[in-house]
């Protein structure tokens, strides 16, 4: 088998023969009329009704193909919008143009071809060629066609061949597209504002994770890349007087890598003025069943080998946080000590980290969690595991607080926020506690945002989701569906 050196220099011989025929092997332009799906919507009016003889037109695409021998070649064209067959025989193209299409074309040239709309006596769409020309020469092959990218971390390093050799690989993406702008056209039209907040900031604020960090050399100041889609920006703009506003962007977490874990990643969150705890649940329910539809168009999913309907009637039932840990592990997490826990994570055979209340309480969880199928409501969060949702008037020690379960993971994450500035103070400096005490997940304290608590804001209800809801529902692990993910680079040879 010939090594892919030799491919190239085989294929660097056909781009010479091109030149030495006159064709430029990379044109500024090629005649096209419209697109491959435009020429398949519109075949009964371009064909002719007796065979060879209709309307001329010119396509392109990229040669994914070549049947045939002899006389007659048949093409397989491809542009992203669809597949087309282009048909060349000796005796209806200029014999000198056919011998180099032969001598000089390839599996992944992109081509134009022009010529006549017909059917094929199977009955196949297609076009009578002309005339052609190089679109583009291609100087390496494509991925064997009937396996195609094996190795998984190749398809990720080089998506155009996985999007190429796999049009349902691109199909994700139309999806993931639909996906959030079935988001943004919800929430607009409930009267919500999209802004944009800062990326770059000195406190990472919103969430629990390990930030990435830079330096901002004009200020001589060390900042942070955000984690949450400006959480404490937007209960800003709340307190300033937008009612409702909703961002959707990148966040990024300095993270562990894994098919369902990514650095960098799009999320939304919105937040509502006045809205309350139970009116933000359903809400955001009925939001996600929106833009499923919207994705998807069904309610019926698969992820991680667990089926789920969003429109059961059975969907969305609350379960209470610690009331779940306490059935599946026997511990109360509200009143049990490191102790306990430790010695019961051990028993359980789970790997932990962290050995303070919170890392031990949320390891806990997600052991418990992953033997929910869900969709259902997580409810009743320990107040230590949220510090920025406000406390359940009828249980202190736990917060108004929801996110969805899905096949055994979070994905979404929703409260009534925390507008009691002294009660933020307070939790801000139990924050500030774990990371002193090395834990480098606990939320950074901004005591701006406590001033600006301090002239008072109004309720809201707060709500996220991002990527991996999205990821779940397409049955994919995350990674597959971020158009380049980050890829620690090959060393060089």
């Amino acid at each position: 088998m010939a090594s892919l050196e030799e491919l190239k220099q085989t294929r660097l011989a056909k781009l010479d023969l091109l030149q030495k025929a006159g064709m430029e092997p990379y044109p500024v332009s090629v005649p096209r009329d419209f697109s491959l799906r435009e020429a398949r919507e519109r075949f009964s009016e371009l064909k002719d009704s007796h065979g060879e003889g209709g309307k001329e037109a010119s396509l392109c695409g990229r040669i994914m193909a070549i049947r045939g021998q002899g006389a007659i070649l048949f093409v397989v064209l491809d542009d992203g919008t669809g597949t087309f067959q282009a048909v060349m025989k000796k005796d209806s193209l200029d014999e000198k143009f056919f011998t180099l299409f032969k001598d000089a074309c390839d599996i992944g040239d992109i081509l134009s071809v022009s010529g006549a709309f017909f059917v094929t006596q199977k009955g196949e769409q297609s076009l009578l060629v002309s005339s052609w020309s190089m679109a583009a020469k291609s100087l390496l092959p494509l991925p064997e066609k009937w396996h195609g990218l094996q190795d998984p971390d190749e398809k990720l390093r080089k998506r155009y061949l996985d999007f190429i050799m796999e049009p349902e690989s691109r199909e994700i993406f139309y999806k993931k597209a639909k996906f959030w702008a079935a988001t943004r056209a919800v929430l607009e039209e409930q009267g919500f504002l999209e802004v944009e907040t800062p990326t770059l900031e000195t406190t990472t604020g919103g969430a629990e994770a390990r930030p990435f960090e830079t330096h901002h050399n004009d200020f001589d100041l060390d900042v942070y890349l955000r984690i949450s889609v400006g959480e404490l920006w937007q209960k800003r703009l709340i307190a300033g007087g937008f009612p409702r506003t909703f961002e959707i962007g990148r966040t990024y977490r300095n993270e562990g890598t894994s098919p369902e874990h990514a650095q960098e990643f799009t999320n939304l969150e919105f937040y509502a003025s006045y809205m309350s705890f139970d009116e933000g649940v359903k809400f955001s329910e009925q939001l996600i069943k929106k833009v499923a539809m919207e994705a998807f168009g069904t309610l019926t999913f698969e992820a991680k080998n667990a089926k789920f309907n969003l429109g059961s009637e059975e969907a969305w039932p609350r379960m209470d946080y610690c009331e779940t840990i306490k059935k599946m592990t026997g511990v109360d997490v509200l009143s049990a000590d490191e102790k306990e826990m430790t010695e019961k994570l051990r028993e359980l055979k789970v790997d932990f980290d962290g050995k303070n209340r919170e890392r031990l309480t949320d390891t806990l969880w997600k052991y418990c969690r992953k033997q929910i199928v869900g969709p259902a409501w997580i409810v009743g969060h320990p107040k230590l595991v949220s510090p920025l949702s406000k406390s359940d008037p009828k249980n202190k020690e736990k917060t108004l607080r929801a996110q969805l379960l899905l096949a055994g993971a979070e994905m979404t994450n929703g409260f009534s926020e925390l507008n009691d500035a002294t009660d933020q103070r307070r939790r801000f400096e139990e924050q500030k506690k774990l990371i002193d005490a090395g834990d480098e997940e606990a939320m950074m304290p901004d005591m701006e945002f406590v001033e600006m608590l301090e002239h008072a804001m109004p309720p809201a209800f707060g709500f996220a989701y991002g990527d991996r809801l999205f990821a779940t529902l397409a049955g994919k692990p995350l990674r597959e569906t971020q158009l380049f993910p980050l890829m620690k680079p090959k060393k060089s040879e």
